[in-house]
């Protein structure tokens, strides 16, 4: 357990559903907690275990790119903002302020799969902890937990990390930065495209999951479909508490809440979310949020 000092992070019912009773700080990025890549972030700045105690302060919501944050505390005391100039890290006595570009602060739903595309791409390292079958192509870098089982024809493109106890195929396409939990089953004939699937979810087959979040514990049932990409091409918008927000995502499919089930050939538009614990009827259409 790490020592470093971070403040809890405030409740974010703007990222709802996609966090659980234990908030941003434990959700899963690239299969690791949030809080563990801000450490990372952290230590490869230089900073103390108690940096608060030398003047910095870091916000709780804040993805820190490790790069840019090394740079930035290296070149003194300042206020670290995003593009958008929100404050990620500050020092007491900062004078000036330095924007960047990879780190930002999480406000909405969409945020996280950002945060897990850029922690694919800059992991150094990808693992295979379990007998793969010898038919599966990995056109990319593949990291597999322990005890999962890869079964035949499947495929994978991009940079994917695949929990521990998992059961994968057969003849599934894995593809972009995708990330699958613990214990989960991916199943015969399922495509799963630049997305985040917590432990337990099961997404059995035929189905299709696109730039989604799955929470844990979710089913899909067989010929769940999440549509990602808008007729027009434009950026899509999703409903934050009664507002429509634009995502800046030209693709983004769903956020399923932890627990939710899909009825049999569910279909789901593009930024609609299903909260924890809902369902749908087979052959039901999601067109409006789906709340509990």
């Amino acid at each position: 357990m790490s020592t470093f000092f971070l403040p809890p992070a405030p409740a974010l019912p703007t990222c709802e559903p996609a966090l659980g009773a234990d908030g941003l700080a434990f959700f899963p990025i690239a299969n690791r907690p949030f809080r563990d890549h801000q450490v990372a972030a952290l230590k490869s700045a230089g900073l103390k275990e108690d940096h608060a105690a030398d003047g910095w302060l870091v916000n709780p919501c804040a993805w820190l790119d490790a790069e840019e944050v090394a740079s930035c505390v290296a070149s003194g005391p300042a206020e670290i903002t995003d593009e958008g100039g929100r404050v990620l890290l500050s020092h007491a006595t900062s004078r000036a302020v330095r924007s960047v570009k990879k780190s930002f602060l999480v406000r909405h739903p969409w945020d996280l799969l950002k945060a897990n595309e850029l922690a694919l791409a800059a992991q150094a390292r990808f693992d295979l902890s379990s007998t793969v079958h010898p038919s599966i192509y990995v056109d990319g870098r593949l990291s597999v937990g322990t005890g999962t089982r890869i079964l035949p024809g499947v495929v994978i493109e991009g940079d994917v990390v695949i929990g521990a106890g998992c059961k994968v195929g057969p003849n599934c396409y894995i593809r972009g930065a995708t990330s699958i939990g613990d214990r989960c089953h991916i199943g015969q004939a399922v495509e799963v495209k630049n997305s985040v699937i917590l432990a337990g979810t099961h997404v059995g087959h035929l189905s299709y999951i696109g730039d989604s979040i799955l929470c844990e514990g979710v089913n899909f049932g067989a010929g769940t479909i999440v549509s990602n990409l808008r007729h027009d091409g434009k950026s899509h918008r999703s409903d934050v508490l009664g507002v429509l927000v634009d995502t800046g995502r030209r693709k983004f499919g769903t956020i399923v809440g932890a627990g939710a089930h899909t009825g049999i050939n569910t279909s789901v538009y593009p930024g609609r979310k299903l909260w924890p614990r809902t369902s749908t009827r087979p052959g039901e259409i999601v067109a409006r949020d789906l709340h509990g």
